[in-house]
């Protein structure tokens, strides 16, 4: 197996290069660039041409690409974020930690909801339970997830003023203590409740429809007619059992969590590497785009091979070959 993970690290080496220049391209396709902003009426046109050519953006697009992969292969420099006038590894290193964070939060929240309302849906199949279950998970799956946090944030942040609207923290509380620690968690609690909401359908119906199934299959009927408890069944079984789509989606999940969290954390406008990814659209903040996105590709390919990992290990008659 480890000889599998080190072929398919090695085959993201080339797959994230020709991410890098797919996403360098069209980020210089875009209309405009970090000082567009700058100009103004009382702005000298030469003083902002002097800026770009100093940046290097007069040179050709092939050259540029080759400058900024070059320097990320021989020092790791993923450039200055041109709006924030930072290194860009510190800048999404300092919004990580709050992206990470929010991911854990959400994951917990995600399979504390999902898990018990999948296995008691599929177990009691047809019962008002279910029903009530089926509904959530139509309603939840029909609304954008924007509209949702918006829902949520009018009420509970606006209208009863239970959850801060904004930010990650407190101003002025000092880190590391238990008020700062408190904080946090008091400002990531709506976010993440809302991006559980949104992401429970996934998990919910694959644990209803393999509880179902697992109910037919002639080992549960063979348990069942050697006298074992039916408690036992399903803990020592059906529910092994339905975890497999769960793990085999468990990467994906982790990694979507980080990358994915773009809508929540610009409506909430919490600073994580969502939020950023924005505002760096915005403000066409080139280094921070392109390292972002090379990240993102980072994650995705990583859930992939996680999955195949976790699948494996759930599962002993699965190996990835």
């Amino acid at each position: 197996m480890w000889k599998t993970v080190l072929r398919r690290v090695l085959l993201m080496i080339p797959q994230l290069l020709i991410l890098s220049v797919i996403v360098f391209t069209l980020g210089k396709m875009m209309p405009g660039d970090p000082f567009t902003g700058l100009i103004s009426g009382d702005t000298d046109p030469s003083k902002i041409e002097e800026l770009r050519e100093r940046a290097g953006l007069n040179d050709p697009i092939p050259i540029q690409y080759k400058n900024w992969i070059l320097r990320i292969m021989k020092d790791g420099d993923f450039g200055k974020s041109y709006t924030y006038k930072m290194d860009v590894t510190k800048l999404i290193g300092d919004r990580a930690q709050n992206t990470i964070w929010l991911s854990l939060l959400t994951l917990l929240l995600t399979y504390l909801i999902a898990i018990p309302l999948g296995i008691y849906a599929g177990r009691y199949q047809n019962s008002p339970l279910d029903r009530a279950v089926i509904a959530y998970n139509f309603i939840s799956f029909a609304m954008p997830s924007f509209v949702v946090a918006l829902l949520l944030l009018l009420v509970f942040g606006y209208k009863l003023g239970w959850v801060p609207t904004t930010g990650s923290v407190e101003i002025g509380i000092e880190k590391g203590t238990l008020a700062y620690i408190g904080s946090k968690l008091h400002h990531m609690i709506l976010p993440a409740i809302t991006a559980a909401i949104l992401r429970t359908t996934g998990t919910i119906q694959y644990l209803r429809n393999e509880v179902i199934d697992a109910k037919t299959q002639d080992y549960i009927k063979t348990a069942r007619s050697k006298g074992v408890p039916i408690k036992k069944v399903y803990t020592h079984h059906i529910f092994r059992n339905s975890l497999l789509p769960i793990a085999a989606f468990f990467g994906f999940t982790i990694t979507g969590l980080l990358s994915g969290t773009v809508f929540i954390e610009t409506i909430f406008a919490y600073p994580g590497m969502g939020e950023l990814f924005i505002s760096s659209i915005n403000s066409r903040d080139y280094s921070v785009i392109n390292s972002l996105v090379l990240l993102f590709g980072v994650l995705t390919l990583t859930g992939s091979l996680l999955s195949d990992i976790f699948m494996s290990i759930v599962d002993p008659r699965i190996r990835i070959e």
